[in-house]
């Protein structure tokens, strides 16, 4: 039987394929039919898998102590219910789609989150004047608070998430590192205790050199004999929360300083709880997660796992599940989830949670890492492949009712991968932030097989205050094959302007051939972009594309100038086009046919003997954003025509990266030649080496030096923060500071100067 699509109402835009049985209503019965049956598909067909009982009680009235994509998808559980939603809001999200989409909204303070989300008495203060029964906290923030839980039981609110008890033990990760361990859990080692001064670091940085002499023999002797002497690297955790916020590498005392500082600010800013940990840092792990689901009755499931070893400082890009790691290891899939299920029994856990590993591929073992306590980011791809609303069962759970599986009900059907889309520049150390408008916007959501949660429309701001998050892109098929096609053609399709965003990295890993071959750990984007992403590498073939495409595209243009859409048939246009700053022009000879043009283009070097001929479909207008084309060959490329300049060049986006074709006609492009500079692209001014700039914008939350002050190589100037992510700038050179030409607490702009030296 044939998948069939199925679409539900988040802001008109959440779609995905589904497997052949779908859970309908029928009046008041329950009954299990088959999608060949149906061509078109409501919210309760894409939980095919969704247990619960007809005429159960369920809330009245639930408030959402978050904001953007996770807000939204709470709110969309809950409309289908029937329950009420409460949104809660700050200055900067007034206008936010998740705020129209609740039944009602509460304003809670200025934008920075410790004056808002992680407000409690705001929250609490909403709560009373809306008369919500329940709270769900979404992710972050404080979902894993169990100040916050214990705060609503006293109200006789009930906090839709695993018990305050439970939150606390998990939540401390000392505390569940000691927990997992007596319950014979793996677990790295590291501090017993939160760490409280730079001095203790350090001894624990030696201790932990020690232990991995014993337990790593078969890394290279050179390495091995490093962290024999230093004991690095050591990973600085936040013990609240999770996310990456608060996590930073070590890899000598100088980091390891710097780190206890940014990650203990960077942990208050994020949790309102800055105390620390260390931890051993294993080489090149895989990251496993698996997803437990469990009641107030003793039930404890997984929902099997989650591979999100796809990252960015320590900040997940891409999840998918299964992993394909286990494909062929049904054994340790199945040691992985038993000891996740005994860690949420020996804790009593009753709710929704993802316990978090790294699998080790020198000892062949896996190793606790966290608990999270809370509805994960990357929830949508379990769903995907078990038809399970999570969030629907953690209703169901902090209402008090039992899960109505067995583990056995629960199996998977076919792959499902996440990228996570954000506002991010991927140039600049693999993803700085972004900001701005969403000047247009249009999810793929359309394509089968693709889902799409996110918390934004076109017009929406992404600012500083918050993470970069614009929307979780999932991609749904039967096997991993299949849904790496679906995601490189739904980020393809993806349509986003206004602000630059991380697309062009998300492309380039989907069709990385290491990434497609499943071989890959953590450390992954930094062994293949040793230097850094620089955008889509195109081949020979795909630059000729891109040429015969701009080339049509400046022809048609020309022609709906003249109003004289014949000429072409009679006349060929001849050009001559470049790529960007490329300094090597083609010669192009674009013929009007049928149906098609018909584009030469001349040989560009003396290797060349034939000129090559492509053919491009007349099967798009100027107006069109999308353009596919084939080429003569089996495999259709995706492009987005991004505009067009007073002089006929065309800008182009394929494989998520921008790429101006500067277009000629052939005896102005021989003027130009002869007479003027040949036009390329503006470049930057370069910026003095005194000038220190601000690499993305941000705030500053603190001024390291003074004017007059002499500093060193690589000493800290200053620190700036961005999406909940601190940042410490460092001098380039030694010199004295001439100027610093702003304050604590101030906010700038990309490349804005914020001081000087001489």
């Amino acid at each position: 039987m044939a998948n069939q699509t199925c679409v539900r109402g988040c802001r008109g835009r959440i779609a995905c394929v589904q497997p052949d049985l779908a859970i309908v209503r029928n009046g008041a019965a329950t009954r299990v039919i088959s999608n060949s049956r149906r061509s078109t598909w409501t919210a309760d067909a894409f939980y095919y898998n969704d247990k619960f009982e007809l005429g159960e009680s369920r809330f009245g009235k639930v408030l959402i102590a978050n904001r953007g994509e996770i807000a939204c998808r709470v709110i969309a559980t809950c409309k289908r219910l029937g329950i009420k939603t409460v949104a809660v809001y700050s200055a900067a999200d007034a206008d936010s789609p998740f705020v129209h989409m609740a039944d009602e909204a509460i304003f809670i303070g200025p934008p920075p989150s410790t004056h808002s989300y992680l407000n409690i008495d705001a929250i609490l203060d909403a709560i009373r004047t809306t008369g919500a029964e329940a709270v769900h906290p979404g992710y972050g923030f404080l979902s894993e608070s169990y100040i916050f839980a214990r705060k609503l039981a006293s109200m006789d609110v009930v906090f839709v998430g695993p018990n305050p008890e439970a939150i606390r033990l998990m939540g401390d990760k000392v505390v569940s590192k000691s927990i997992a361990a007596k319950i014979g859990v793996n677990c790295i080692p590291g501090s017993e205790k939160e760490v409280d001064d730079a001095d203790e670091a350090l001894k624990i940085a030696k201790v932990l050199g020690s232990w991995f002499v014993v337990t790593s023999l078969s890394i290279f002797h050179d390495q091995l004999m490093a962290i024999v002497l230093t004991g690095y690297p050591v990973v600085v955790k936040a013990l609240a929360g999770g996310g990456g916020k608060g996590m930073r590498i070590a890899r000598d005392d100088t980091e390891l300083l710097e780190a206890l500082r940014l990650s203990r600010e960077e942990a208050e800013a994020s949790f309102g709880d800055d105390r620390l940990l260390l931890e051993r840092c294993l080489i090149s792990p895989r990251h496993i997660e698996v997803q437990v689901l469990c009641d107030k009755y003793g039930t404890a499931l997984h929902l099997y796992e989650r591979d999100c070893s796809i990252q960015r400082r320590n900040q997940k890009v891409v999840e998918e599940a299964p992993s394909p790691f286990f494909t062929s290891s049904t054994d340790l899939r199945r040691r992985i989830c038993d000891q996740a299920i005994a860690l949420a029994r020996a804790v009593g856990y009753d709710s929704v949670g993802t316990v978090e590993f790294l699998f080790d591929d020198r000892s062949q073992d896996f190793y606790f890492l966290e608990m999270n306590t809370r509805l994960q980011v990357e929830h949508p791809v379990t769903e995907c492949i078990t038809g399970v609303d999570i969030v629907h069962q953690m209703l169901r759970v902090a209402k008090g009712h039992r899960l109505l599986y067995r583990q056995e009900d629960i199996s998977t059907h076919g792959w499902a991968m996440e990228c996570r889309v954000c506002a991010e520049d991927p140039r600049k150390a693999l993803g700085l932030p972004s900001v701005g408008q969403l000047t247009s916007y249009r999810e793929p959501s359309h394509i089968r097989g693709v889902r799409c949660d996110s918390g934004v429309v076109e017009g929406s701001e992404i600012s500083v205050f918050y993470d970069a998050l614009i929307c979780k892109l999932v991609a749904y098929g039967g096997d991993r094959k299949v849904v790496l096609d679906v995601m490189a053609k739904a980020l393809d399709s993806f349509i986003i302007r206004g602000l630059t965003t991380n697309l062009p990295l998300l492309r380039d890993i989907v069709s990385e051939a290491g990434f497609v071959s499943g071989e890959f750990t953590t450390d992954h984007l930094l062994r293949i972009y040793p230097n850094g992403f620089r955008g889509a590498q195109l081949h020979e073939a795909e630059v000729y594309q891109l040429i015969a495409l701009a080339s049509v595209v400046n022809a048609k243009a020309v022609l709906r100038n003249h109003m004289d859409v014949n000429k072409i048939a009679n006349k060929p246009f001849h050009l001559v086009v470049s790529v960007a700053e490329d300094t090597t022009s083609v010669k192009v000879q674009v013929t009007r046919k049928d149906d098609f043009f018909e584009v030469k283009l001349e040989p560009s070097s003396s290797r060349e003997s034939s000129a090559r001929v492509l053919r491009v479909m007349n099967n798009f207008n100027l107006a069109d954003d999308i353009i596919e084309q084939k080429f003569d060959e089996r495999e259709t490329r995706i492009f987005q025509l991004r505009g067009r300049n007073h002089v006929g060049d065309v800008c182009l986006q394929y494989r998520g990266s921008v790429f101006w074709l500067r277009i000629r006609p052939e005896k102005a492009a021989a003027l130009e030649s002869a007479f003027i500079t040949p036009c390329r692209r503006k470049k930057k001014p370069k910026v003095p080496i005194s000038a220190l700039r601000a690499p993305l914008p941000g705030r500053v939350t603190s001024i390291s030096v003074d004017v007059g002050q002499e500093v060193e190589a690589g000493q800290e100037l200053c620190v700036l923060e961005a999406m909940k992510m601190r940042n410490s700038l460092n001098a380039a050179h030694s010199g004295i500071v001439k100027a610093v030409n702003v304050r604590q607490g101030q906010t700038v702009a990309e490349g804005e100067v914020i001081l000087e030296l001489e």
